[in-house]
């Protein structure tokens, strides 16, 4: 048994669950806070009922998204101590921080704001869901900056085979780092102003708590016009970032093997990564992928031939979760634009009512594919260009990891189970009994 791919494999189950909840708690907090604020300025109770609705779900979410994301810091000494021992000046003191400084704030500040009803007052309360939305997105970002110095290293030193931190502010000023950030977070929002829309759609479709629901709606509606867009323009700016730091997985992400001028963009294509093409080869572009890269329609893309073979990315995977990742990003543009004309009359239009129902997963599938994009484009290095992942792993006996896995999936899939049922069934029983 391999203990590399298992010790992958079950950090990726591992990551991927736990991100089925990070989105949301990132945008369903702002979202709820911006309800509560309305609330506080109008005096309506709608939107307190609002509130106290959406900051349920939130709150469920939020102690699942705890308990699967602890696990993810111990595996880096258990399954990656080889690693952990390679950049433990750098990653170490970022996940630290985010740990010490902007979880606990929030797991705190959570606490003030179930307990916080009728002990403070309500500008005081709403001001405890802004920051509690504001420490939420302050850990994303340690956990983003880490991730970005794994993509892109700078501001170190190798001294004593080990990297060793010269510069925390070029850490924390990574390029990288930065756009990951903005693209995660703003996909975050649009994840959850999808949610927001999906059950609101749900009860408009069984003429329920009609106004409730039209509201919520309209505000995740116009989140996800804006996001939708933002989204689209970050992965762009992104990605012309990637074509200068990692170019290796700009050509993995168009199944590009060839160096060319005018690099042409396949809608369809199925690589053959053994004999270093693509068996098929559908709607190809001129010029598209070289635009995308740089900007620029007549720019060199360097193809996949010209990378050594042991540092190439998986073609397959890593071409297929992009086109996954952009196909949805587009449907998310043209569905909430398509919203924005129906908003007035949301009950009398069933039929997008039931497209924005079933549309719920899709951001999650979105949100995965681009992690899968991420990860698996960079290999094989775990830190790029200065550790490959089959160096990273712990010496110990595949039968451990292969044990701990399978009590993963078990666990987590009772976890999952649970977490879902209850989310699935506080968003069906609506705002009755809130008070």
């Amino acid at each position: 048994m391999d203990v590399v791919f298992l010790s992958r494999l079950q950090f990726a189950a591992a990551t991927m669950f736990h991100f089925l909840f990070v989105p949301l708690t990132l945008g369903l907090s702002i979202i709820v806070a911006y309800m509560e604020t309305k609330y506080v300025k109008t005096g309506d109770e709608i939107y307190l009922k609002m509130t106290k609705f959406w900051g349920k779900i939130f709150l469920i979410n939020f102690a699942l998204g705890v308990v699967t994301g602890i696990t993810l810091e111990f595996q880096f000494g258990t399954n990656w101590s080889r690693y952990s021992a390679f950049v433990g000046d750098i990653f170490g003191s970022l996940l630290a921080i985010e740990a010490s400084v902007a979880f606990f704030l929030e797991s705190t500040l959570i606490g003030v704001w179930i307990f916080g009803w009728k002990k403070i007052s309500k500008k005081a309360h709403a001001i405890v869901m802004w920051l509690v939305a504001a420490a939420g997105n302050i850990s994303a970002i340690w956990i983003l900056i880490a991730n970005g110095w794994m993509q892109h290293p700078v501001g170190y030193t190798i001294r004593n085979g080990r990297a060793e931190l010269t510069d925390f502010m070029a850490v924390v000023t990574n390029k990288f780092a930065i756009l990951e950030f903005f693209h995660t977070v703003s996909a975050g929002i649009l994840l959850s102003a999808f949610f927001v829309m999906g059950v609101s759609a749900y009860h408009l479709l069984k003429k329920q708590h009609i106004d409730f629901f039209t509201r919520s709606f309209r505000i995740g509606l116009v989140l996800g016009i804006f996001f939708s867009i933002f989204v689209a323009v970050g992965g762009d700016v992104h990605g012309v970032h990637i074509s200068e730091v990692q170019p290796a997985k700009l050509a993995a992400m168009e199944s590009h093997w060839e160096t060319t001028r005018r690099a042409p963009l396949h809608l369809i294509a199925l690589p053959d990564q053994e004999n270093e093409r693509n068996k098929i080869e559908i709607g190809s572009i001129p010029g598209i992928l070289s635009f995308l890269g740089y900007h620029d329609f007549n720019a060199e893309v360097r193809g996949l031939r010209d990378f050594p073979k042991d540092e190439r990315p998986p073609v397959l995977l890593t071409f297929l979760s992009f086109r996954i990742m952009v196909f949805l990003g587009t449907f998310f543009i043209l569905i909430t634009i398509v919203g924005w004309f129906k908003r007035n009359r949301l009950v009398e239009s069933p039929l997008y009512l039931k497209v924005m129902l079933w549309s719920i997963p899709l951001p999650y599938i979105a949100i995965e594919a681009g992690w899968v994009l991420a990860e698996v484009g960079r290999q094989p290095w775990i830190v790029y260009g200065l550790m490959k992942t089959s160096e990273a792993a712990s010496p110990i006996a595949g039968a451990q990891v292969l044990t701990t896995l399978i009590g993963f999936f078990l666990i987590y899939g009772l976890l999952g189970a649970v977490g879902f049922y209850l989310i699935a069934e506080k968003a069906r029983k609506g705002p009755e009994g809130i008070v």
